[in-house]
């Protein structure tokens, strides 16, 4: 290993362990009821998300090109834009900060799962090279984080729903606010997801000379992209609620995790060429 991917390598590694601290004391502070520790807990994640900034930032710088090539970047790259837009979010709408039970989980495993892969040094095709791809992808990365704040209200429906009740439960908003947020952060995933799809067919008309071709990456951001929209149809118009309308978006989120992380890695889609 050379100095500068040992360099990106432990710059990750100590982003993880920010993480894990910041994740450990952001559940036991919800959990237990403890607000100082929980406040404290967003001290280690904003450092971790400094950290794994440079390290994105330093191996962009040699690589030539953004976080959107090896696994390893994507996954990096992933991780980052969650955490960063949470960050973010909270600062809107403070009421979602219990979602960082599993925002904060979700990030470290991914940047860890990231470093599991060889960072070796992959070259940029000469169709990489369009702003439509920057769109294509970050809005993609976006409407993840989106989708993970609504999954974790997804998730305090069902548990508030239940007979017996953790008391940190009862720190949440009520359960009709607590649904109303699982729906709009979906349909801000819906509407991010779209822009991407979007960017995506004008990036490969640029790139291969057609729009759409069925690709099975195509294909299944099509039809997650679609399942999200019958569930925010169901909510919206036959006023789907609390735990089927949780249950349906939780099945909807399995199937987009499949459309980002894995269907690129089929042998008969064209953007597996680009992970090899």
């Amino acid at each position: 290993m050379d100095k500068q991917t040992a360099i990106y390598v432990t710059l990750n590694w100590i982003a993880v362990f920010l993480y894990v601290v910041a994740t450990t004391a952001n559940v036991a502070g919800i959990i237990f009821s403890k607000r100082t520790l929980e406040q404290r807990s967003y001290w280690p994640a904003a450092a971790a998300l400094v950290v794994h900034g440079a390290a994105i930032g330093h191996w962009w710088r040699i690589v030539g090109h953004g976080p959107y090539m090896a696994p390893s970047e994507v996954l990096s790259s992933d991780a980052w834009v969650t955490m960063a837009a949470f960050m973010v979010f909270i600062r809107i709408y403070p009421r979602i900060r219990p979602a960082s039970i599993l925002v904060f989980p979700a990030t470290f495993l991914m940047l860890a799962l990231a470093n599991m892969y060889n960072p070796g040094i992959r070259s940029l095709p000469t169709t990489f090279g369009s702003v439509w791809l920057i769109f294509h992808i970050a809005f993609y990365k976006i409407a993840l984080a989106t989708l993970v704040i609504a999954f974790a209200f997804s998730v305090f429906v069902l548990l508030k729903q239940r007979q017996c009740q953790a008391e940190w439960l009862n720190k949440l908003p009520d359960t009709n606010t607590v649904d109303l947020y699982a729906y709009r952060f979906a349909g801000f995933g819906f509407i991010f997801w779209a822009i991407a799809m979007l960017a995506g067919s004008i990036w490969a008309y640029r790139s291969w000379g057609r729009y759409w071709g069925w690709d099975p990456v195509e294909t299944w951001s099509l039809l997650t992209w679609l399942l999200f929209g019958v569930y925010l149809h169901l909510r919206h118009f036959f006023r789907w609620d609390g735990q089927r309308a949780a249950w349906f978006y939780i099945a909807c989120f399995l199937i987009s995790l499949v459309s980002i992380f894995i269907t690129s890695h089929m042998g008969s889609s064209i953007h597996a060429e680009y992970f090899k």
